[in-house]
């Protein structure tokens, strides 16, 4: 069992940063592969972003590549997600999941509850 908790979400004017951090709690953590997802008001939820267990190569939707970066702290059991350069159509609440991929992406296990991002104009 893996027990997920973002924080850091919140307002932010355009062009601004926001850093989201991951906390999991549980012994399995360094196990899987760590992604963040986002879902804005009426419409699917998206993969935004994820970081392999060990190696810690990562991947990006295009949307987000160049802006955002996804990390790992494997001894504070912790994921985290800079956003830079963030615009109005970022806004969504964010996600982090815990995936069991072993190559590709998508296979979750666990979801957190999620933190809001709200981007203005």
């Amino acid at each position: 069992q893996v027990l997920l908790v973002e924080s850091g979400g919140g307002l932010v004017q355009a062009g601004g940063s926001l850093r989201l951090s991951c906390a999991a709690s549980g012994r399995t953590f360094s196990r899987y592969a760590m992604d963040w997802f986002r879902q804005a008001p009426g419409k699917e939820r998206e993969f935004v972003a994820g970081i392999r267990r060990s190696c810690g190569s990562t991947y990006y939707a295009d949307s987000v590549k160049g802006r955002f970066t996804i990390s790992r702290d494997n001894a504070k059991n912790t994921v985290y997600l800079q956003m830079n350069s963030l615009k109005p159509e970022d806004t969504a609440v964010y996600y982090c999941a815990a995936d069991r991929s072993p190559t590709g992406w998508g296979m979750i296990d666990y979801w957190g509850q999620g933190t809001q991002v709200t981007v203005s104009s």
